[in-house]
């Protein structure tokens, strides 16, 4: 505890309030967002104590849980079958590029050793390992880029004061004046090991400042020190982007922009309504079931073709896809994950092209899918083989770059089949032979 207090002084002590204002990005972190945009697909992990009642990660708020008899769950952790390579090969098998981990959640329970707190996988659980620190040498074996999902909110530390709006059934003591300033210490702490203990870290993805949502958006960024914190990730690690879950418009500082279930554009989960589309790098997290963390009754999982045209949405938005899975409490990633992951990869070896490094298209949404660019390339996605003529003619109102320049070809990403075509006024007809499936992709080569 000394020596928190003391990391926390001298953090308190070097960094300007509200540095992040002005905020200009280093070359380091501008390469970063292309790095990031290009990606395009990514696997969020949510994991920690409330694997085990199997009821989700919210259970200590759904359940009015107390919060020292929640903590009990720390003495029972011990999740035998974690193997962090394992995890890492097949999120790399199915095609995804980084992996973000929730590295401490709204529960306050961290998966990372910590000298801020011994409530940690590390310290407090019979486990007692550093479950980040073994992702992080895994990830790096494989070429996986890591980040770090840390939440604003906690509802089990009594200096978590004044409380927001949820985890208020938890039993903790009425804070005091004061508490906050050292809750804000406590999180710049941790931070600081984050940065410093497990390499590069691609990206800081924070949650929570929803939690004091009854506060005007400007206020947002003093009430929570954003900007000192900001101003931290980006001094320790220039290249480490900073995303920030809070339904907003991006403050300064923020290097992506997140949508909540949602592709960019959309509001159908009640989370994008007071925030537009910047010109910043976007991604949408989604679930492949009803959950975020495990839950042993949801087995609602979306099928590998809903979720592989989730993913050819997004990009068509030229936003990444954060797709998510709840391991089990022994470690293991659910079958039915697994299983979506192996076939999403296994489209993704042949239509990759269509996904990494793309733009959003050139065309707009249309009933038969969507389009993303690559260069002279236009990609199109046909999701839904049922609104094509039974010929097979779709006819394609090109955008107004590209109608100058003549088509020289047009090819099925799956197998490389010339697709016959004619281009004029415009316009490209496409006669596409029958197809089934989650996704036909015709690539348009431009001379």
């Amino acid at each position: 505890m000394k020596r928190f207090l003391i990391l926390a002084a001298l953090l308190l002590s070097v960094i300007p309030v509200r540095a992040q204002e002005g905020y200009v990005p280093s070359a380091a972190n501008l390469a970063a967002r292309e790095q990031f945009a290009a990606d395009r697909f990514g696997i969020f992990i949510h994991w920690g104590l409330y694997a085990q009642p199997g009821r989700g990660e919210w259970v200590m708020q759904t359940q009015n849980i107390d919060y020292r008899e929640y903590a009990r769950l720390a003495g029972s952790f011990y999740p035998s079958k974690f193997d962090a390579r394992a995890w890492v090969k097949a999120i790399k098998a199915g095609g995804a590029r980084y992996i973000t981990i929730t590295s401490r959640h709204h529960d306050g329970f961290s998966l990372f050793r910590s000298a801020a707190s011994s409530y940690n996988a590390a310290d407090g659980t019979p486990f007692g390992r550093d479950i980040l620190a073994e992702l992080a040498e895994a990830c790096r074996e494989e070429g996986i880029r890591l980040h770090f999902y840390y939440s604003h909110v906690d509802w089990g530390r009594t200096d978590y004061w004044p409380r927001g709006r949820t985890g208020l059934g938890t039993g903790r003591p009425d804070g005091q004046a004061g508490d906050w300033q050292h809750y804000q210490a406590f999180m710049l702490a941790q931070l600081t090991e984050l940065l410093t203990q497990y390499g590069p870290v691609g990206a800081i993805w924070f949650d929570g400042v929803w939690d004091h949502d009854a506060q005007p958006r400007e206020a947002q960024p003093g009430i929570w020190g954003l900007y000192d914190q900001y101003a931290l990730i980006h001094r320790l690690q220039p290249g480490c982007l900073i995303g920030n879950n809070h339904h907003l418009n991006p403050f300064p500082g923020e290097d992506i922009q997140i949508f909540e279930r949602d592709v960019p554009g959309e509001n159908t989960a009640g989370y994008s309504g007071e925030s537009g589309i910047s010109r910043l790098p976007l991604e949408t997290c989604q679930t492949m079931n009803r959950s975020w963390g495990y839950n042993i009754t949801d087995r609602d999982y979306k099928s590998a073709d809903e979720l592989i045209r989730y993913l050819a949405r997004t990009a068509a938005k030229g936003a990444n896809l954060l797709l998510n899975i709840g391991p089990r409490p022994d470690g293991t990633l659910p079958d039915e994950a697994l299983e979506r992951l192996a076939e999403m990869g296994k489209w993704l070896e042949i239509n990759g092209e269509s996904i990494y490094g793309t733009q959003a298209g050139d065309i707009a949404e249309q009933p038969w899918g969507v389009s993303t660019r690559k260069g002279n390339v236009l990609y199109l996605h046909l999701l839904d083989p049922s609104v094509l003529p039974a010929s097979g003619r779709l006819t394609v109102e090109l955008p107004a770059g590209a109608r100058s320049p003549k088509l020289r070809e047009a090819v099925l990403l799956d197998g490389g089949s010339p697709v016959p075509f004619r281009q004029e006024k415009g316009t490209v007809t496409l006669t596409i032979p029958p197809f089934s499936g989650a996704d036909r992709v015709v690539a348009l080569r431009f001379r």
